[in-house]
C-alpha cells in the first residue's frame, strides 16, 4: 500500500494544527449500553499517537442505518461517554455533524482536545450515490479542521464505501493511513500473496451468498477449507441431505454442488450437527449425524465430531483466516462449536501459525466467549473490508488514500 502514514503525519508535525479522523465506532448497543467495545479499543493507539504530539482531534463515525436523518436511537452519545473513558479525556460530542454546534465547538478546540461529530450518516450526503454531494460534505468536514488540517483514516471497517468522510475527503485535505488501517491491510495483503503453507480458511456465518467470493477467491490457495455455521446446510442440502427447517439458501444450492466438485478436495463439512426444536436459548436439542437432521428440527451449531475433525484440519496449518462463528454463539447451549474451533485456532497460534480472525461476528465471538484476543496474531475490525479485500475488490478508501497528495 503505497500511501502516506500516520508516522508520516507525525514526522510533519501536528502540533497546534486540527486532525480529521474517520473512525469505524460502529458498536453494537443493547439501548444504549454498548455491548462490545472493541472497535473503540482497536482505535486509540492512532487517536492517542496524535493526542500525545499536541493535535486537537475532530473525530468522524457512523453508527447503525438511520437512512441520511438524525435518530436518536442512532446517536453516538454512549460512543462518545466510553471513547472518553477509555482515552482518559474529555470527549465532547457535537449535536449535529457540519452544522452550527459542530462548527463553534471545532473553532473552540486547542491542543489535546477531542470533538465527535455526531453520527455521519445523519447527513444524507455521506452515503448519496451523487459524487457532488459528497464532495459538499468532505468540504464542509475539512472546514472544521482550517487549511492546516489532515485527514487520517483510521477506520478499516469502512474502507470499501466511497462515502464522503472515507473517500471523498482525502480530495481536499493531505490524507494519511491511520495505524490501524496500514496493518489491517499489510495483514491481508499476506493472506492473499505467498502465505506460508498449510495454509487453512474457515468460514461460518449464515448465507452462503455473503461469503461466495471469498470461497472462490481462496479455494485454488489454500489447504484446507472448513465450513460451519448456517451457511453449511447449503452445502449439504447440495450433496442431497435433508436439513429439516435449518437455515437454506435454495437459490444457492447449485452454486453449492458446483464449489464442492471443484473445490471437494479442500472443503470439508460438518459431520453432526446440535439440532433444536426452535430458535431460542432454551431450545430442547440434541446432536444428530449431519445426513440425518429430523424435520421439523433446525441446526444451531456444529456437533463435537465436527469440531474434533476441524481440529484435526487444523492442526498442521502455519496459515489461519477465520470469518463467521460455527453456531449461534450468543445462546450458551449453542456456543461450544465455535468455541471449540476457536480454541483449534488458538493451539495452531501457539504451534507458529499465523492467525487472522475476520472481523465481524467472528471478533464479538472471541471477546463473548472470553476467549482472549491476544491469543490470536491479528483480529480485524473490519468483517465486509476483510472479505471484500481477500475477493481482490477495489476498496475505494484505500484507493483515496494511495492518490492523495501529500
Amino acid at each position: 500500500m503505497a500511501v502516506s502514514t500516520l508516522q508520516d503525519l507525525l514526522d510533519a508535525g501536528v502540533e497546534g494544527r486540527k486532525i480529521l479522523v474517520r473512525c469505524d465506532l460502529n458498536v453494537p448497543l443493547d439501548g444504549s449500553t454498548i455491548t462490545d467495545s472493541g472497535r473503540i479499543t482497536a482505535s486509540l493507539p492512532t487517536l492517542n499517537s496524535l493526542l500525545d504530539a499536541g493535535a486537537a482531534l475532530v473525530i468522524t463515525a457512523h453508527l447503525g442505518r438511520p437512512k441520511g436523518a438524525a435518530d436518536p436511537a442512532f446517536s453516538l452519545a454512549p460512543v462518545a461517554e466510553k471513547l472518553g473513558d477509555e482515552l482518559g479525556r474529555y470527549v465532547q460530542l457535537a449535536g449535529d455533524v457540519v452544522g452550527p454546534d459542530a462548527r463553534e465547538r471545532a473553532n473552540g478546540l486547542t491542543d489535546g482536545d477531542v470533538l465527535l461529530v455526531e453520527n455521519i450518516r445523519f447527513d444524507p450526503r455521506e452515503t448519496s450515490k451523487d459524487p457532488a454531494e459528497r464532495a459538499a460534505l468532505a468540504a464542509e468536514l475539512a472546514s472544521l479542521v482550517g487549511e492546516d488540517g489532515a485527514f487520517v483514516s483510521n477506520g478499516f471497517g469502512v474502507v470499501h464505501r466511497a462515502q464522503a468522510s472515507v473517500y471523498d475527503i482525502a480530495e481536499v485535505l493531505p490524507a494519511y493511513a491511520g495505524d490501524l488501517v496500514q496493518s489491517e491491510v499489510e495483514v491481508l495483503a499476506g493472506l492473499t500473496g505467498d502465505a506460508e503453507r498449510p495454509y487453512a480458511v474457515v468460514l461460518g456465518g449464515s448465507k452462503v451468498s455473503d461469503k461466495l467470493a471469498v470461497i472462490e477467491a481462496l479455494a485454488p490457495k489454500v489447504d484446507t477449507l472448513v465450513i460451519g455455521g448456517g451457511m453449511c446446510f447449503t452445502f449439504l442440502a447440495a450433496q442431497g441431505h435433508g436439513v429439516g427447517s435449518s437455515l437454506l439458501q435454495e437459490e444457492m444450492i447449485g452454486t453449492c454442488k458446483d464449489l464442492l466438485d471443484k473445490f471437494g478436495d479442500v472443503i470439508t463439512l460438518p459431520v453432526d450437527v446440535v439440532a433444536a426444536d426452535g430458535f431460542a436459548a432454551d431450545a430442547a436439542h440434541t446432536t444428530v449425524p449431519a445426513d440425518a437432521i429430523p424435520d421439523g428440527r433446525m441446526g444451531l451449531d456444529i456437533g463435537p465430531e465436527s469440531v474434533a475433525l476441524f481440529t484435526e484440519k487444523l492442526s498442521a496449518a502455519k496459515t489461519v483466516f477465520w470469518n463467521g462463528p460455527m453456531g449461534v454463539f450468543e445462546f450458551e447451549a449453542f456456543s461450544a462449536g465455535t468455541r471449540g474451533v476457536a480454541e483449534a485456532i488458538i493451539t495452531a497460534t501457539r504451534n507458529g501459525a499465523f492467525s487472522v480472525v475476520g472481523g465481524g461476528d467472528s471478533a464479538a465471538a472471541v471477546r463473548t466467549l472470553g476467549l482472549g484476543e491476544e491469543n490470536f496474531s491479528h483480529i480485524s475490525t473490519g468483517g465486509g473490508a476483510s472479505l471484500e479485500y481477500l475477493e481482490g475488490k477495489e476498496l475505494p478508501g484505500v484507493t483515496a488514500l494511495e492518490r492523495s497528495n501529500n
